[in-house]
């Protein structure tokens, strides 16, 4: 990847709309390698991040908190789970109290899983042309702009 203008062959009338352009092409960019990156384990992006989030819980932990600490919000989380359950990475239970509130936790499986991606996860390093002060730089003007 090169300049933003060469990579779609455009020109910008101002750095602001340059720069808005360039975040949403890097961020399509990052999706695409994360997607290939996660196929051979067959996973998606999403189902990745659900299953840290559950290995972070420790604990069973309900549906709408794992929705809610998504990184990319799915509106389709129910299936990324019910594809997880299928695979027997993770695991669903209704509270004994209250059948609305469904918890879900992640198996050995999923463990298993997620350490051998761990082992690899550096490979995915989509920031390696940046140092870390430049990563830096680059997380306080992304959170700027939210």
């Amino acid at each position: 990847m090169g300049d933003i203008s060469k990579d779609i062959n455009t020109s910008f009338d101002s750095q602001k709309l340059k720069a808005y352009i360039n975040i949403k092409y890097t961020a399509n960019w990052i999706n695409t390698q994360e997607v290939e990156y996660f196929k051979p384990y067959g996973l998606s992006p999403q189902q990745y991040n659900i299953l840290r989030i559950l290995r972070g819980a420790v604990e069973k932990t309900k549906v709408q908190i794992v929705k809610d600490r998504m990184v990319e919000r799915a509106p389709n989380v129910t299936r990324l789970m019910d594809k997880l359950i299928e695979k027997h990475l993770i695991e669903r239970s209704r509270c004994k109290d209250d059948r609305r509130v469904v918890y879900v936790n992640i198996t050995e499986e999923g463990l298993l899983l997620l350490s051998e991606i761990d082992k690899t996860i550096p490979g995915l390093d989509l920031l390696g042309n940046l140092s870390e002060e430049e990563s830096k730089i680059l997380s306080d003007l992304l959170d700027k702009v939210r």
